[in-house]
């Protein structure tokens, strides 16, 4: 009854409905909920972590480190330049690593390593402003060029690279550097690399140019004066070595010349006709620098001129000039000069030209450098034309 009651009150058009069965969860509906529930779980913990499960490779910087030690340089005491420092340990022998600081243009500061072995006697064109302590001896006024013991020469290693051909070759040292300071400065940035140049031992700031030159590929000398006739009327200055002297002053004369500068591979006169003439005076010269391994460069300038002679007793390489190229200050006749040169050069091998650092032989000889090197001249330093003893 009381069911019928209720179907009564039921608003009219509303049909009984059956009633519903209670709910449940499948399996597969339980499987599926745990699955992403344990996705879920997962990459909460991934993302909670304080470092991710693979840790980044990180990259490899190898800063490098010299395998093999190098004799250090020795600065010039004549106001030096500041230069790059190699880092350096003392070694005797073998191939030597030299780290070089470098400062690229426009970039950061960064290493150059050059690779040096003893073996190849010459030094690294990048390096040669860098005395070899090798060949340095102290002395009261400054460094002296000397042998190594190992018996390398400062001729040997401090000279200019060339490449050795049998061609035509143009040897040419243009002298008086270091007295004018503008002067020195156009001739060391104007000729070219294989021009030697020739310093004045009485000069200023000698260390600072000769470290300019080199850095610039040029090979130098070191002019020493010796007494012309007439002297001392004609004066070639300071510490000259005269005939009258005894072999300790004119030694202690050679010396204090010697000790300007470093980096040099020989001697070249200045002046001198009455010394170079004289055997007595002659010959201490020769034996000093054959002990030390340096050259002599005979300017030409006297037929009387012994040096050739002595410096073979002594073991002194030994090269004379040909002429002087700028005795008339003439573009033209200058011209002409080394024309000549370049005639002579072609008929025996090679020809010396001895010039002064004026600004008309400068830029003359800068000019022709370019347009002998066109026709197949080689502009070669002063040590590739020179006779040596030791080599035969």
């Amino acid at each position: 009854m009381a069911d019928i009651g209720k179907d009564i009150e039921r608003p009219l058009g509303q049909a009984v409905r059956p009633p519903r069965a209670a709910r449940g969860f499948s399996a597969g509906a339980v499987a599926a909920t745990l699955l992403v529930l344990a996705v879920i779980g997962v990459s909460s913990a991934i993302a909670l972590r304080e470092k991710p499960f693979r840790k980044p490779q990180e990259a490899a910087v190898s800063t490098p480190k010299a395998t093999a030690v190098v004799e250090s340089a020795a600065a010039p005491t004549t106001e030096p330049a500041p230069a790059p420092k190699a880092e350096a340990v003392p070694k005797t022998s073998g191939p030597q690593i030299i780290h070089m600081p470098t400062e690229e243009s426009g970039g950061p500061p960064g290493v150059a390593i050059v690779i040096h072995d003893p073996s190849t006697i010459g030094q690294n064109l990048r390096i040669a402003h860098i005395p070899d302590r090798a060949l340095v001896e102290t002395s009261e006024t400054g460094p002296l060029p000397v042998r190594a013991a190992d018996g390398r020469r400062p001729f040997d290693v401090y000279a200019r690279p060339w490449s050795g051909a049998r061609g035509a070759r143009v040897a040419i040292v243009i002298g008086g550097l270091a007295v004018s300071q503008t002067g020195t400065q156009a001739a060391i940035a104007k000729l070219p690399a294989e021009v030697t140049l020739g310093f004045a031992s009485q000069g200023n700031s000698i260390g600072r140019w000769m470290q300019a030159a080199r850095q610039e590929g040029h090979e130098i000398v070191m002019q020493v004066p010796l007494e012309p006739f007439d002297y001392p009327n004609v004066n070639p200055g300071r510490n000259t070595l005269t005939v009258a002297a005894t072999p300790d002053e004119n030694l202690k004369n050679l010396r204090w010349a010697l000790s300007r500068t470093t980096n040099y591979t020989g001697i070249m006169n200045y002046m001198g006709a009455r010394f170079s003439a004289d055997a007595a005076a002659m010959r201490p010269l020769m034996a000093e620098l054959g002990r030390r391994g340096l050259a002599y460069v005979d300017d030409g300038s006297s037929a009387r001129s012994l040096a050739s002679d002595l410096a073979l007793k002594d073991g002194v390489p030994f090269v004379a000039g040909d002429t002087s190229i700028d005795a008339v200050r003439d573009r033209g006749a200058i011209l002409k000069k080394l024309d000549e040169l370049e005639a002579t050069a072609r008929a025996k091998g090679f020809a010396v030209g001895i010039g002064s650092a004026f600004d008309l032989t400068v830029d003359t000889v800068s000019s022709w450098v370019i347009e002998a090197k066109k026709r197949g001249v080689e502009i070669v330093p002063i040590s590739a034309v020179a006779m040596d003893p030791e080599k035969g």
